[in-house]
């Protein structure tokens, strides 16, 4: 395939809820332009987009992959996303790349949760947008009862440019509104007709429609339109039409099925015809706070949207063209690292299928394979002094404690999954050195069993989910004293420490040591070993295994051994007394607490707020937010909410988000105390 020219690059990414046919879409698009020999599809596991193991195995798309098409002297990069909820982070930042998003809406499901989210993203990115009435032959499809949903969720700049002739097993073509003739198909050919009469009611109503739309970006047109003088010619409507696209005035709305192919063609003439290109598109906002426009002119320059690693290929960086040509063997500097990259190879990707190319040109998508420290994210240009604004990633927050089954695997088991968070911003992969466990937070349960799926099938590390311990703390609520006494006699040197501590509570002060000792009970040189002891003690807590904070312990006594007194006599005294004093000093669980911002549809607030309380939560208070959503503040104990993903999703239907942060302790519930420190007991007198 040979590098286009930058105007003549349409980069399209499909978007909307899992089902609607947005991979069937690309199929049938590849098949009309001679691309693939047959038409796959992911229910029958051979499409060739999603090729992947696991999306063939699940028969959803779970990444981004790219579907290069030659048209009639254009190319159109169709990217096709995921529109499941836990791999939005992928589509996200696919939604960068593009010029046009087209909206893939289900005949008879309508548009749905996912669509919602992806829009008001659109709306943000200043993104054109555009929809595809899918399915139109199926069972109760409803042509206008969808168009209905889509003005009332999206608003009045929706304008319809097919209309189907006939709906469910009666769907037999199109109307094309913008031409104003009857497209009927038979098999991969089509025939145009003059509209039928019955159908020139409703074509006239949605061209004037159309026409209100589009002339609004001629002021001139505009005001002779509006003031009835005159109707806008074909040329006109068409001279428009692009203008008005690009300048989000007119939203276009196709309608067809994938399936048997039926609504493509023409919709393929008009992404080519119609669709902006890439330097029609507005500026990039860059990291410094101002922005670069894709141009022909100026220094080779790319950004990085996604990255995969291939289990044979290695890393491919799927990376759009910013400026200049992007050749083999050119040198490019990583603004984020400063470090020179070399594009061994670029390459047009085609499903699974990479092949290299010569070069290219500004606006186009390629993959670079092979670059050794460049991220998704990441800006690479001649200069190094490009960098483009942060892709905005949602914040994972759905963890998990994951265990290689076999203990010697463990390094094996952390390599893979550093890879894994290296390649995907939305994976955030931590070691918890103080409940000793490996938590992998994603966006859900299903990229959290992709994850595992990949581990045993590349890394070949057979692995467990354990559940996430949750760092409570120990502390104590009174001031107590009490003796460490350790004397050993075993023959020879024997061992000798004996020590006073005061236990104070030192809330928010964390610990405190303070050596009191007066008249030389205990050599100067031997009360740093009772402070060592003392915080070793904390460190395994007292009463349920977990670490103590907030206590100031004080020396103030003791006694020693000239010569069976030594700093382990002395550290041992010291975790002696310190569990004595303890006892005395009515020790608590601390458990950790967070705030969360619950943004839901208003119709699921109550039920959100209704869910925290039964959870030991605390409304703080409520607000809206620019997408109408309610926003619940509260204050909840951590333990509660740690997989609270899952349990927002069934509330709100899929539709509500949050954000969650630690923020301090309180003391534990008698009852929830209870629990933890039966289970502590119970570990101890099983020997763990």
């Amino acid at each position: 395939m040979a590098a286009p020219e930058t105007l003549h690059v349409r980069n399209i990414v499909l978007v909307g809820q899992d089902g609607a046919g947005k991979t069937s879409l690309a199929e049938a698009m590849l098949y009309i332009s001679g691309q693939t020999p047959r038409m796959g599809t992911t229910h029958d596991g051979k499409s060739y987009l999603d090729y992947d193991a696991e999306e063939i195995k699940r028969k959803f798309t779970m990444g981004t992959s790219v579907a290069p098409i030659p048209y009639k002297d254009y190319k159109i990069n169709l990217l096709d996303t995921s529109g499941h909820p836990d791999f939005i982070g992928d589509t996200l930042a696919t939604m960068h790349a593009a010029e046009m998003a087209m909206f893939v809406v289900d005949a008879v499901e309508g548009p749905q949760v996912m669509t919602t989210k992806l829009w008001r993203e659109a709306e943000t990115m200043r993104l054109s947008r555009s929809v595809f009435i899918n399915h139109i032959d199926r069972e109760h499809a409803n042509f206008d009862v969808i168009m209905a949903a889509l003005h009332a969720r999206f608003g009045a700049r929706l304008g319809v440019v097919t209309i189907p002739i006939g709906v469910d097993k009666d769907f037999k073509g199109v109307i094309d509104i913008l031409r104003m003739k009857a497209r009927y198909f038979e098999g991969d050919s089509e025939r145009v007709e003059e509209i039928p009469d019955e159908y020139l009611e409703q074509a006239q109503v949605a061209r004037d429609k159309l026409c209100d739309l589009v002339a609004e970006a001629d002021d001139d047109l505009m005001m002779k339109y509006l003031d009835g003088e005159e109707q806008l010619t074909q040329a006109e409507l068409e001279g428009l039409f692009d203008k008005a696209i690009a300048q989000e005035l007119f939203i276009p709305v196709f309608v067809g099925s994938t399936i048997i192919k039926q609504g493509i063609q023409g919709l393929m003439e008009d992404i080519c015809t119609y669709f902006p290109h890439p330097t029609a598109h507005g500026p990039i906002p860059t990291a410094d706070g101002g922005e670069v426009k894709v141009s022909k002119e100026g220094e080779p320059a790319c950004f990085v949207f996604k990255t995969l690693a291939d289990p044979y290929v290695g890393r491919l960086s799927f990376v759009k063209v910013l400026s200049g040509t992007l050749v083999p063997g050119l040198e490019l500097l990583n603004a984020r690292t400063g470090k020179k990259e070399r594009l061994g190879h670029v390459c047009v990707m085609k499903g699974k299928e990479t092949t290299p190319v010569k070069s290219a040109m500004a606006g186009d998508i390629v993959v670079v394979p092979k670059l050794v420290e460049t991220r998704t994210g990441d800006t690479l240009s001649e200069s190094g002094s490009i960098a483009i604004a942060p892709l905005p990633f949602p914040i994972p927050q759905y963890p998990v404690a994951i265990e290689a089954v076999n203990k010697k695997e463990e390094d094996k088991l952390g390599t893979f999954l550093a890879r894994v968070a290296e390649n995907d911003p939305t994976v955030r992969i931590e070691r918890h050195e103080d409940t000793h466990q490996t938590v992998v937070t994603a966006m859900g349960e299903a990229q959290i069993d992709t994850i595992l799926s990949r581990l045993a099938a590349q890394a070949k590390v057979e692995t467990k989910l354990v559940p996430v311990r949750i760092p409570y703390r120990e502390t104590i609520r009174k001031t107590a004293e009490a003796e460490g006494r350790h004397k050993k006699q075993t023959g020879g040197a024997g061992q000798f420490g004996d020590c006073w501590l005061r236990l104070e509570p030192n809330p928010g002060c964390g610990y405190e040591f303070v050596d009191a000792i007066k008249g030389g009970a205990i050599p100067g040189g031997l009360v740093p070993a009772v402070d060592k002891g003392v915080q070793e003690a904390m460190a395994e807590g007292v009463i349920a295994g977990y670490p103590m904070v907030d206590v100031k312990c004080t020396v103030f006594d003791g006694s020693y051994h000239p010569v069976d007194s030594n700093e382990m006599a002395f550290k041992t005294a010291a975790r002696i007394g310190f569990r004595a004093a303890c006892e005395q000093a009515t020790p608590v669980v601390l458990e950790p607490m967070a705030t969360m911002s619950i943004a839901v549809g208003e119709s699921f607030a109550g039920a959100v707020m209704g869910d925290i309380s039964t959870r030991r939560g605390r409304i703080i208070g409520t607000d809206s937010n620019d997408a109408g959503e309610t926003v619940i503040m509260v204050r909840v104990p951590y333990a509660e909410v740690v997989s609270y993903t899952k349990d927002l999703r069934s509330i709100s239907r899929g539709s509500g988000s949050y954000t969650i942060e630690l923020d301090g302790y309180e003391q534990a519930p008698a009852d929830v105390q209870k629990k933890l420190v039966a289970e502590y007991e119970a570990k101890r007198a099983a020997g763990n």
